[in-house]
């Protein structure tokens, strides 16, 4: 049996991994356009501030395909899949078969339909050669404009803060992290990014972007224009489902999934940030990208397609870690709750040491929360989460510095550590 995994990022290694554990010597191939070994890609941000080398990035060993004995085409596209043939074709005419195919090819950034996009000087940051053309054009950058305001959009913000770049955030929204921080939280880590010089415009957005060939200047919404040599667009990521549509492949927003990793093809499975799969929260499917849950959705497919049916994805929840401005910010699930009933949130605030903790609950269970500052037991937190634990006996602990397991019920002590504390 031949597996083909198209696509080279966290889902794809969860495949791998999972298969590799149940069959050390069943053909795999790998195929990705980008032509590096698989990295880390939240890390990019750090190799353009300079905090890290780029042998630092790879998030696996060099020898993890030789030692896994995966066959690899890397920095090769994919133009089409002949799911009737079962195979995989390559632009430049080589064409792969395959018994089971595992679609994990991620997302792609969105690219805003606006006056000026293609000018040179525009980028977005999603990829490690995203990071290495703006490091081989910066000492020619004296102000850039970033328009996001979310977790790319930040952080590339503050990298090239960090290499001496006067940068403006321009956020649509009224708030930074919009889709993953309340305002309070927003509020906290915006004063600590215009402390270290970074600038913020929320409420409004790019209309255009001018020059002759090169980005001179952006002219916003709100009829300000600002002088800049370089725009990042880093308003989001979409399911790179481009190649799919027009086949019998069923897409929504991303390829739509099962509990098993299955599409509607036999034989095609997805995972990662190309699919829609169950929230567990939300209770909805929907696309969930990030990072951890592309893996897990890898190792179920992997699994799946070697037998191991008794694995299969129970659903995912939104979960991002982050540190801004020296601030470090964990959120999980929901939130900012619907006004209707039955939803619970505590809040503690301290303004002096830029510290935040919000929990939500519903039906006494943990449905969301947000951490700012100390972090420390957010494992705990979304353990509770995860699990659905009614926390009725001890909700009002939540907030406590320390929370940990000193705060559970003695019965739920000893269920979790084996013995009473």
């Amino acid at each position: 049996m031949e597996i083909v995994i198209v696509g080279n990022s966290a889902g794809a290694i969860g495949a791998i991994e999972a298969i590799r554990k149940v069959n050390t010597t069943l053909p795999i191939t790998v195929i990705s356009e980008e032509p590096y070994p698989v990295y880390s890609r939240p890390l990019i941000s750090y190799l353009l501030s300079g905090e890290i080398k780029e042998d630092r990035i790879f998030y696996r060993s060099k020898n993890f395909y030789e030692k896994q004995h995966i066959k690899t085409r890397l920095g090769r596209t994919v133009t089409k899949v002949d799911f009737e043939k079962r195979k995989v074709e390559l632009k430049d005419g080589e064409k792969i078969p395959y018994d089971r195919l595992l679609i994990a090819m991620g997302g792609i950034p969105f690219i805003p339909k606006i006056e000026g996009v293609h000018l040179s000087g525009v980028y977005t940051f999603t990829r490690l050669d995203d990071a290495k053309k703006l490091l081989s054009i910066l000492p020619s950058v004296q102000r850039a404009i970033v328009v996001g305001g979310g977790l790319i959009g930040l952080k590339v913000a503050e990298a090239l803060r960090k290499r001496g770049v006067e940068v403006t955030v321009i956020e649509l929204a009224n708030h930074i992290l919009n889709l993953t921080l309340d305002e309070t939280a927003s509020l906290l880590l915006e004063k600590a990014l215009e402390k270290e010089g970074i600038h913020l415009m929320t409420s409004t957005t790019v209309e255009r972007i001018l020059g002759d060939r090169k980005v001179e200047s952006v002219h916003l919404s709100n009829g300000k224009t600002i002088n800049a040599q370089l725009v990042i667009l880093a308003i989001g990521v979409i399911p790179n489902v481009g190649i799919f549509k027009d086949t019998p492949l069923q897409i929504d927003k991303g390829i739509l999934v099962n509990e098993r990793m299955e599409t509607n093809l036999p034989h095609i499975y997805a995972a990662g940030d190309v699919t829609q799969s169950y929230d567990k929260i939300l209770k909805m499917v929907r696309p969930l990208p990030i990072w951890p849950n592309a893996y897990h959705q890898g190792k179920i497919a992997g699994y799946q397609m070697v037998g191991r049916e008794e694995y299969q994805y129970e659903g995912g929840f939104t979960m991002n870690s982050i540190e801004v401005a020296h601030l470090p910010i964990i959120s999980i699930g929901l939130t900012q709750p619907p006004s209707e009933d039955g939803y619970q949130v505590f809040k503690k605030i301290d303004r002096g040491t830029n510290t935040y903790r919000k929990i939500i609950l519903k039906e006494d269970r943990v449905v969301g929360a947000i951490l700012i500052g100390e972090i420390d037991r957010a494992g705990i937190i979304t353990g509770l989460l995860r699990e659905g634990l009614s926390v009725k006996g001890f909700k009002k602990e939540l907030l406590k510095n320390p929370f940990g397991w000193i705060s559970f019920p003695k019965h739920l002590r000893k269920e979790r550590l084996g013995k009473p504390k």
